[in-house]
């Protein structure tokens, strides 16, 4: 159900994603996240096209940390920043952050250990039905990550939808 990767770049590092469906609590879920009670990151699933795409913010995040560059307070608010093409982090959290309406979150953290007890705390907390991760892409509003990433008809007709977004993911720091 849930899906762990470690990361390449940071041994030890592993990124955990999680799914929910038919959320009932996302607001309480916001208020624990936003107050430091949950350690990980709530993203609205709709704007995510493919599990690869939080990995990348999840990477960049861990290479910030690491680094001492990053432009968030926290590893997790970095992953929801990173998710963002713009620079703009009111616009990342408002985009890609769980919002109180939401009926479905993907919960994702970072750890070096096993995450067993995570994933329980976790799924405690979360009135909902865990569903796999894999199932994120029937949840992706094409059209909204379309016009918030600027994708063309020339770059869907080259590539996938995942490769623009990822690119402009990548670039972001370079722009």
């Amino acid at each position: 159900m849930h899906l762990t990767h470690e990361l390449e770049l940071f041994p030890g590092h592993k990124v955990t994603q999680m799914l929910f469906k038919e959320v009932k609590n996302a607001a309480e879920l916001r208020q624990c996240a936003v107050e430091g009670k949950i350690n990980g990151a709530l993203i609205n699933p709709t704007m995510l096209v493919n599990p690869f795409q939080v990995l990348v913010a999840a990477n960049k995040a861990v290479n910030s940390q690491n680094n001492g560059k990053m432009k968030t307070r926290s590893l997790y608010s970095e992953i929801i920043f990173n998710l963002s093409p713009t620079n703009n982090i009111s616009e990342a959290f408002k985009r890609f952050g769980c919002s109180d309406g939401d009926d479905s979150v993907l919960v994702v953290f970072i750890h070096n250990e096993d995450e067993s007890q995570l994933l329980a705390d976790l799924t405690a907390r979360v009135s909902g039905r865990q569903v796999p991760v894999e199932e994120v892409s029937s949840l992706t509003d094409h059209a909204k990550v379309k016009k918030l990433y600027k994708v063309t008809q020339e770059e869907e007709e080259s590539g996938t939808l995942l490769d623009a977004v990822v690119c402009r993911m990548a670039a972001k720091d370079v722009m």
